[in-house]
């Protein structure tokens, strides 16, 4: 794209009082945190060969190429960062330890397994977050963690939030931005349960001791994450939204929410200006459900835009960590990651190129009419010349340009591995 299709776009976009300069300064400043559980599909570094089990999650397909060791998934990651304009985060589950090897159970992790990827990010510039794992592990087999009858398999679970929450305070330091800690646990049932109630209040029990000890803000910030259903946890999920919704405000912790959680009819750029009106911070995964949870790829749709509409128009972007959340097995891995990132930040470019005053001006005058035709005509604006600024400045390839890079990557590295 030259730099005259981005000069005629800016003019567009500057008749109707927007700033193209400002927003791309806006768009290159703000992180998205990559999910690094989509270069396995979810298996992890505890041991090797490692398959997804239990939890209520489900990766599917089988396209070949997946990483299988750490140097691995790193090389993809690398391969794949290179094509996304910006400077972004890694997000880490605990099962991706660094374990030379060795049987480390979950509740005796601790930061030396997670040095070396402390040392990799901070060679790269990257913030790093992280999350608790807690599936696939013999103590999750039946549903249950964090709200478990048996105070003993709690008390594991517990001291495996604690050790991550450290885990994660210890990178924020080291790397000097703060981790974001997110608490998921698949609990539930997948028929009705005759108690909702003793579940809800031994994981509120739980988490209350997880987040006892204190942690600076500057270095860590812990969030909690909803569900409305899960395999095998369909009838009945103990972290509901409404659960945690109400400890997050109780507690002043971050909610997370993910795109995936709710029913499919249900809005979730509708709940952000509820939430933040009373929590202090947002997480935001961004993922496609398709009739269910099932972490399609990340589109530049109207759904995501709506979302990303919402940060910005109510100026929500510096109270909201923004991740992915998706694993897509039946499609080059490394792809996945680099389409719907970008994905992400156009539909993040979109919102930051709309003229959010004006719109706002034409609804508190009562006219309606103007609102509704500035909103259709700013969808042919040529928002696809301010992208492909963006790349250039970055120094990726532009759209149409990149798909080449990982098609030799995957001749070269990923064809090697089956």
């Amino acid at each position: 794209m030259s730099r005259s299709s981005y000069d005629s776009a800016r003019e567009l976009y500057a008749a109707l009082g927007v700033d193209t300069e400002t927003a791309l300064a806006t768009l290159a400043r703000t992180p998205i945190s990559l999910h690094c559980w989509q270069g396995d599909d979810v298996g992890g570094f505890e041991r090797a060969g490692a398959t997804l089990d239990g939890g209520g999650i489900q990766a599917t397909g089988n396209y070949p190429g997946k990483a299988r060791t750490i140097a691995e998934l790193r090389s993809d990651l690398d391969a794949a960062l290179a094509l996304i304009p910006g400077r972004h985060r890694l997000n880490l589950h605990a099962i991706y330890g660094d374990f030379g090897g060795k049987k480390v159970d979950r509740n005796a992790i601790g930061v030396e397994h997670f040095q070396s990827w402390i040392d990799w990010a901070k060679q790269r510039g990257l913030g790093l977050d992280f999350n608790p794992t807690c599936f696939s592990h013999p103590l999750a087999n039946d549903g249950f963690t964090l709200s478990h009858r048996d105070a003993a398999v709690r008390q594991f679970w517990i001291e495996h939030a604690i050790a991550c929450r450290r885990i994660g305070a210890a990178m924020g330091q080291a790397l000097g931005t703060p981790t974001v800690t997110n608490v998921w646990i698949p609990d539930g049932h997948k028929d009705l349960p005759a108690d909702r109630k003793g579940p809800r209040e031994r994981l509120e029990q739980s988490l209350d001791a997880v987040f006892k000890e204190q942690i600076d803000e500057r270095v860590h910030r812990d969030a909690v994450e909803c569900k409305l259903f899960g395999i095998g946890s369909e009838s009945y999920v103990v972290g509901s939204h409404e659960f945690y919704l109400g400890y997050a405000v109780t507690r002043k912790k971050m909610l997370c929410l993910d795109m995936g959680h709710f029913h499919p009819t249900e809005s979730v750029a509708d709940k952000i200006s509820s939430v933040l009106q009373f929590v202090p911070g947002l997480l935001l995964h961004v993922s496609r459900g398709v009739r269910w949870d099932s972490d399609h790829v990340v589109l530049f749709d109207d759904v995501t835009k709506a979302l990303f509409e919402e940060l910005v128009r109510g100026g929500f972007l510096p109270r909201t960590a923004i991740g992915l959340d998706y694993f897509d097995a039946s499609i080059n891995r490394v792809a996945a990651w680099v389409i719907g990132t970008r994905n992400a930040q156009k539909c993040l470019l979109a919102a930051l190129l709309e003229p959010s005053a004006r719109l706002r001006d034409l609804e508190a005058a009562g006219d309606h009419t103007a609102r509704l035709a500035l909103l259709e005509e700013l969808k042919t604006l040529p928002l696809g010349a301010i992208w492909e600024e963006h790349c250039r400045r970055a120094n990726v390839p532009g759209d149409r340009a990149w798909l080449p890079t990982v098609q030799r990557y995957e001749r070269e590295v990923l064809a090697l591995r089956r």
